[in-house]
């Protein structure tokens, strides 16, 4: 019962900094979180590797396959690569619900503010895209359902009336044409840049870039606002001697 109830906030913890990147660490001491990160990365690569040969197999195209694989780039950025780069297990995120915001939080703090990211920045905004992509898609599909549009495939060579409406819809809404396929190519390549933009605001956070304000002050990206005058409360009139 009480394992539910403090499920959120329970937390499995990397290694901490007095081991490096030491690749057997006690139990106790952060063992478990790198028997359970072996086990969650080797089973998500032969997930991937599965996904790969069913879709070669049924002589299907490997978009599921790569796209899957920009999602687990970003997973062993987080786990492996950076934590290798800056020589400390301890630099790799805990696994837990609430542990793992925790660290996200702290972790932008620590380098000036992820939102001074270029990369951060441009994950967002696939990410912001994606949902918007897959909402208009299924949208207009549902809108244009009365006239067969669920039947994609074949109104991609077959044009049909609802091809044409959902067609005109988006060019007088957006101001471009998106076809059945062409939604579908844009949408795939928001959400695997998503992932692979992150991974790699992420790998240069700490290795490269210390302070990403400071970082985009110097490059013309953030505003440099004066300092304020800070004053002495002692000084001030009325202050205790």
């Amino acid at each position: 019962v009480q394992f539910a109830r403090q499920l959120p906030w329970l937390a499995l913890e990397p290694p901490g900094p007095e081991y490096g990147f030491q690749l057997f660490v006690p139990l106790a001491k952060g063992g478990w979180w790198q028997l359970a990160g072996f086990s969650m990365t080797a089973s998500v690569l032969l997930w991937w590797l599965r996904t790969f040969r069913r879709a070669r197999a049924l002589g299907m195209g490997t978009h599921v396959p790569w796209a899957f694989l920009s999602a687990i780039w970003l997973m062993v950025v987080l786990g492996f690569l950076r934590p290798m780069l800056m020589g400390s297990w301890a630099e790799a995120v805990p696994f837990g619900i609430f542990p793992h915001l925790d660290w996200t939080a702290a972790f932008s703090i620590r380098y000036g503010n992820l939102f001074y990211n270029p990369f951060h920045c441009l994950s967002i905004v696939f990410l912001y895209g994606s949902t918007l992509l897959f909402a208009m898609h299924g949208a207009t599909i549902l809108a244009v359902g009365r006239y067969g549009g669920e039947r994609e495939l074949e109104h991609i060579t077959d044009r049909g009336t609802a091809a044409e409406r959902a067609a005109l819809f988006w060019r007088w809404t957006m101001g471009f044409n998106a076809t059945y396929e062409s939604i579908h190519r844009w949408a795939w390549w928001f959400a695997v840049l998503t992932t692979l933009t992150g991974g790699i605001g992420i790998l240069l956070t700490g290795t490269v870039v210390d302070n990403w304000y400071l970082w985009a002050i110097q490059h013309g990206y953030a505003p440099n606002y004066p300092g304020p005058g800070v004053v002495d409360p002692a000084t001030l009139p009325g202050a205790p001697r």
